[in-house]
């Protein structure tokens, strides 16, 4: 067999095994320039003549080169570069030649890529779920209940005579805070998911008010009716729970890929906040929620029995040698201050 035959031999060993292509990986982990292998080898900086050709001034103008290896895998070849890179936790300098992992990725200064093959399993493929009609249905229901619930509070602390401007600013001004906040959130979903899904910012939002809304008129009534004050506790909790349920709502369509993180951050501060709220009220007869309801509903919601005048009374004695004790204090203290002018 002569040179030229044995050429014609060893040629498909060059060859790709099956198409190939380079990704530029985001901070999220996904890939934000696909660009396709055509040949081999592939040279990747910033020059263009360069294969994959990248827009990064850390990286040289002629950065790395991936080669096809003997045995069918790839490898990554460091050029002349101030950089360098990194494989997985490997430092990689100039001259470094390391083999590439099947869909690993790998780091040319700041810039992180993948090499993907036609012979690495493809994630499946996610359902696409379209159902604006819901969605849009859903919105004005939202709204009008939220206005609604806003109304009522104004209504019961106004005059029956107030004139129709007195319930403008209530009406509009949470609604105009609404429409910000769903906008800034979409903002960020077009930042970082070139999406602009306004509505559904807008109707998680909506949905979280509604329920605390809803709450904030229930809890009451429910305590009252069963006689349990100590569950205004929860009216309490609702908020910021509320809020953190809501931001970490938000959240998980505009970074789905650090969804954990995340929701471990937002778990935490809300916990430092309850810490401190608990911390404030220390000296106080109640940490969450008051022990008496400053509202009552009407007589009719009542379901508790009654209770004779003595077991009130009963219930008024251990405050009584609280306050007798507390006043002997002040007395001492008054007397003390006395004596300290004369």
């Amino acid at each position: 067999m002569d040179e030229q035959q044995q050429g014609q031999v060893m040629a498909p060993a060059l060859v790709a095994p099956g198409s190939a292509v380079v990704e530029l990986l985001g901070r999220d982990g996904r890939a934000t320039l696909v660009q396709r292998v055509t040949q081999w080898p592939v040279r990747i900086g910033r020059s263009p003549a360069c294969d994959i050709v990248l827009d990064d001034v850390h990286l040289a103008a002629e950065h790395a080169e991936l080669h096809l290896a003997p045995d069918g895998g790839v490898r990554l070849k460091l050029l002349e570069s101030r950089n360098g890179g990194h494989l997985g936790k490997q430092r990689l300098t100039s001259g470094d030649d390391v083999p590439l992992p099947m869909g690993g990725a790998f780091q040319l200064a700041g810039c992180t890529l993948r090499l993907r093959t036609s012979a690495d399993t493809l994630a499946p493929e996610h359902l696409l779920i379209v159902d604006k009609t819901r969605h849009w249905a859903l919105v004005p229901l939202l709204l009008l209940v939220m206005l609604f619930f806003q109304w009522v509070d104004r209504w019961s602390a106004v005059d029956p005579d107030a004139r129709w401007v007195d319930y403008a600013s209530p009406l509009l001004a949470p609604l105009a805070f609404v429409l910000a906040w769903a906008g800034l959130w979409s903002l960020a979903s077009q930042l970082f998911r070139h999406r602009f899904p306004f509505t559904t910012h807008l109707r998680r939002v909506l949905v979280v008010i509604v329920v605390l809304q809803g709450l904030d008129w229930t809890l009451p009534a429910i305590a009252y009716a069963f006689s349990w004050p100590r569950l205004m506790a929860l009216e309490s909790l609702a908020t910021p729970v509320g809020t953190a349920v809501l931001i970490a709502w938000h959240a998980r369509l505009v970074w789905p890929g650090t969804r954990r993180i995340l929701n471990g951050g937002i778990a935490a501060l809300l916990l430092l906040g309850l810490g401190l709220q608990v911390g404030n009220r220390q000296e106080q007869q109640y940490v969450f929620g008051p022990p008496y309801l400053a509202s009552l509903p009407p007589p009719v919601l009542r379901i508790a029995g009654t209770r004779p005048p003595e077991a009130l009374i009963e219930s008024l004695k251990p405050l009584k040698a609280e306050l007798a004790r507390q006043a002997r204090k002040d007395n001492e203290g008054f007397e003390g201050d006395e004596a300290g002018g004369e």
